[in-house]
C-alpha cells in the first residue's frame, strides 16, 4: 500500500497564501511625487509649530519641506550607491518607497504633536522625536528582514534618513530661538531611541528563533533569500541555503525517441524523475525547458517534450550546478540506438475516478495517469516503481509512467488517489501484454503562443503535439509547458482534437515551476487555462496537432534510461521545514505585534508625560 505525507502540501499551501499577501510598489514617479508632497506638509507643520506667521509660514514651510525632500533623495542615493553591487534589492525605487513610508509614519506624529502644541507648549518636538523612533523602527525591520548587507551597514542605513531629517529641524528651531536642545530633551531622545532599538532587537530575535528551532537558520535569512529572488531573480542566496540542507539522490531520465526511416530523429519524449521546483528560476524549476532546449539544439530536426514524471517537491534540485549534471546526462539520450518498428494501439481504463492510458513502444510500456476532471497533484515515485515492476512481470522490458498533471480545482488527497491509480495501472499493463504490435507513423509539431507567457502560466516550451498512428487509430500526446491545468480544459482539448481525426490521447503539463512566484494570487501562479483565452489556447493545440498530422511518416522508436547519481536535492523535510518556518514566523510576528509594540507605546507615552 502506497501512502504519502499530506503535511508538506498543507504547509506549501499556507506558504503560498502568505506569498499572495505581498504587494507591488507604485511606479517611481508616484513615489517621487508622494515623498515631495509629504515633505512639504511636514515642513509647513513644523513651521506652524515654530510660530511663523503668514507669509513666512508658507515660505519657510515650503523651504524646509524642500530641504527634507532633498535630504531624502540624498539618503536614497547613498543607500543605493552602497548597495548596487552586493545588495541589489535596494534599487532607487525601493529606497524611495521605504523613505516615503518612513516619512508618512513620521508625518502622523508631527501632525499630532503640532495639534497638541496649541494646548501644550513645545510638545510638538517630543512627538517629532517619537516619529523619529517609529520611522527608525520601520527601517530597522525592513533592513533586517530584506537587506543582504551586514549588520553594520543595515544599522547605518536605518539611521541615515531619520538623522538627516532631524538635523535641519533642530537647526531651524534653534535659530529662531523657539527652544534649545537641552539636557531633558536629549535624555528623552536617548531613552526613546534605546527603548525602540531594544524592542526591535527583541522582535527580530524572536522571529529568528522560529527559524533556528525549525531549520537551524535565522527566519530572516530565508526571507532575504526569497526577496532577492522575487525582486531581482537572484538564485544564489536561496541556493546557498538549499546546498546547505541538500541530500543526495539518484535521478532517472527515461526517453522515447522516434526517427523516420531516413534515420533522422524527429521527436523525443523525456520523462524525468526529478521535480521541477520549487519556484521561478530557483533549483530545477525551469529544467524541463532546459532539457528540451539542449536536446533540440543537438538533434536539430527534433521536437522534444518533457512531461511530468512521478515525483514530488522532495526531488527539487538544489542548485543550478545540479541542473547541469542532469543536462549533461540528458545529452546522452540523443545517442539512443536500439530502434524498432513496432508499437501497439493506445488503450485506456477508467476506474474509480482514474483514467490510465497505455501504449507499448518497442517493448517499453508508456503509461499515462490522470484523475481529470478531479484535482490531481504530484504523484509519488513509489507508484512509478510499482508500474515498472508490474510491466516486467507482464513480460515487458520496462515502463515509463507519466503524471499528466492536468486538472486542478481544489484540494487533493493523495492517499485516496494512489490505490485506484495503482490498480488501474496494473490492470492496463496486463491487457497491454495481450496486444499485438504493428508498424506505425509519427508526426510532431510545436506552437509557441506569443500572447501567453509566464504570468499567464505558459513556460518557454510552448505546446508540443506528438501524433502516433497505428492502423486506423490516431492518437495525440499534447505537452504544454505549464504547472497543472484548470479542471475541464483537458476534456475540451481532447474533444476539439476529435474534430480533426484524433481518436484518443492525453494532455500533459510539464509542471514547470518557472511560472511560480511570478504573479500575486492565492496559488502564486496560474495553471494552464486560468489566465488564458481558452478558446485561443485550444486553437493553438489544434494548430500544432494539424501540423503534426500533416507530417506523419513511418517511423522507428527506441527507449533508453539514464541515471544521474548523487544529485543534490532539497528534500521533503527541508521543503516542509521552510514552508512551516514561514507560516510560523508570520504567526509569531502577529503575536509579537499585538503584545510587544503596545508595551513600547506605553513606555514612550510614559517618557513623554514625565520628561
Amino acid at each position: 500500500m502506497l501512502t504519502a505525507n499530506n503535511s508538506m502540501n498543507d504547509y506549501i499551501s499556507k506558504a503560498v497564501k502568505r506569498y499572495s499577501s505581498l504587494f507591488m510598489l507604485p511606479p517611481h514617479k508616484k513615489l517621487f511625487i508622494g515623498l515631495f508632497a509629504v515633505c512639504l506638509f511636514n515642513g509647513i507643520l513644523i513651521s506652524a509649530a515654530l510660530q511663523f506667521s503668514s507669509p513666512y509660514l508658507q515660505v519657510y514651510g515650503l523651504a524646509l519641506g524642500t530641504v527634507l525632500f532633498l535630504l531624502g533623495l540624498v539618503s536614497d542615493g547613498v543607500i543605493w550607491f552602497n548597495s548596487r553591487k552586493t545588495d541589489p534589492v535596494f534599487n532607487l525605487r525601493r529606497c524611495s518607497a521605504l523613505t516615503l513610508y518612513s516619512t508618512l509614519l513620521w508625518f502622523v506624529f508631527i501632525f499630532v504633536g503640532v495639534t497638541l502644541s496649541q494646548f501644550y507648549n513645545d510638545v510638538w518636538f517630543k512627538f517629532f522625536l517619537l516619529g523619529f523612533c517609529v520611522s527608525l523602527a520601520l527601517r530597522l525591520l525592513v533592513f533586517s528582514a530584506v537587506s543582504l548587507a551586514g549588520v553594520g551597514k543595515a544599522t547605518l542605513f536605518s539611521f541615515l534618513l531619520p538623522v538627516l531629517h532631524t538635523i535641519p529641524v533642530v537647526y531651524v528651531a534653534s535659530a529662531v530661538n523657539v527652544f534649545s536642545l537641552d539636557a531633558y530633551l536629549l535624555f528623552f531622545f536617548f531613552l526613546t531611541v534605546v527603548a525602540t532599538i531594544a524592542t526591535m532587537l527583541v522582535f527580530i530575535f524572536s522571529i529568528n528563533r522560529v527559524g533556528m528551532e525549525i531549520l537551524g537558520v535565522d527566519s530572516f535569512a530565508v526571507l532575504k533569500a526569497f526577496m532577492a529572488n522575487w525582486t531581482e531573480d537572484q538564485t544564489a542566496p536561496f541556493e546557498h541555503l538549499f546546498e546547505r540542507f541538500s541530500q543526495e539522490r539518484d535521478i532517472q531520465l527515461s526517453a522515447l525517441a522516434f526517427r523516420n526511416l531516413k534515420g533522422v530523429v524527429k521527436a523525443m519524449m523525456v520523462v524525468p524523475t526529478f521535480h521541477p521546483g520549487p519556484f521561478k528560476n530557483v533549483g530545477s524549476s525551469a529544467l524541463p525547458y532546459m532539457i528540451q532546449n539542449v536536446l533540440e539544439n543537438k538533434l536539430q530536426h527534433c521536437c522534444v517534450s518533457v512531461p511530468h514524471g512521478l515525483s514530488g517537491h522532495d526531488l527539487d534540485l538544489a542548485t543550478q550546478s545540479q541542473n547541469q549534471l542532469v543536462i549533461e546526462k540528458a545529452l546522452r539520450l540523443s545517442e539512443i540506438s536500439n530502434f524498432g518498428t513496432s508499437a501497439t494501439p493506445f488503450i485506456r481504463i477508467r476506474r474509480n475516478g482514474t483514467s490510465v492510458g497505455c501504449q507499448v513502444f518497442n517493448d517499453c510500456t508508456f503509461v499515462t495517469l490522470t484523475l481529470a476532471p478531479e484535482t490531481m497533484e504530484d504523484l509519488p515515485p513509489e507508484l512509478n516503481a510499482s508500474i515498472i515492476e508490474a510491466a516486467k512481470e507482464n513480460g515487458f522490458a520496462t515502463a515509463m509512467g507519466v503524471d499528466a498533471h492536468n486538472s486542478i480545482q481544489g484540494s487533493f488527497d493523495i492517499d485516496e488517489a494512489i490505490e485506484p491509480l495503482r490498480e488501474a495501472a496494473l490492470t492496463i499493463l496486463e491487457r497491454a501484454s495481450k496486444l499485438h504490435p504493428v508498424n506505425f507513423q509519427v508526426g510532431v509539431a510545436r506552437v509557441k503562443p506569443k500572447e501567453f507567457g509566464l504570468e499567464e502560466g505558459m513556460g518557454q516550451g510552448g505546446i508540443t503535439a506528438l501524433v502516433i498512428r497505428t492502423g486506423d487509430q490516431t492518437i495525440a500526446y499534447i505537452t504544454i509547458d505549464g504547472n497543472n491545468m484548470i479542471s475541464g480544459l483537458r476534456e475540451r482539448i481532447l474533444s476539439a482534437l476529435s474534430e480533426i481525426g484524433i481518436n484518443d490521447g492525453e494532455v500533459f503539463t510539464t509542471d514547470t515551476h518557472a511560472v511560480n512566484a511570478v504573479v500575486l494570487n492565492a496559488r502564486g501562479y496560474h495553471p494552464v487555462g486560468e489566465a488564458m483565452d481558452q478558446k485561443a489556447l485550444i486553437n493553438y493545440v489544434k494548430q500544432a496537432t494539424t501540423d503534426a498530422l500533416a507530417h506523419l511518416e513511418s517511423a522507428e522508436v527506441a527507449w533508453h534510461t539514464e541515471t544521474v547519481s548523487g544529485v543534490k536535492v532539497i528534500g521533503e523535510r527541508q521543503i516542509e521545514a521552510m514552508c512551516m518556518l514561514l507560516d510560523k514566523a508570520v504567526k509569531r510576528a502577529k503575536k509579537l505585534t499585538v503584545s510587544l509594540f503596545p508595551i513600547l507605546g506605553v513606555i514612550l507615552v510614559t517618557l513623554l508625560l514625565f520628561l
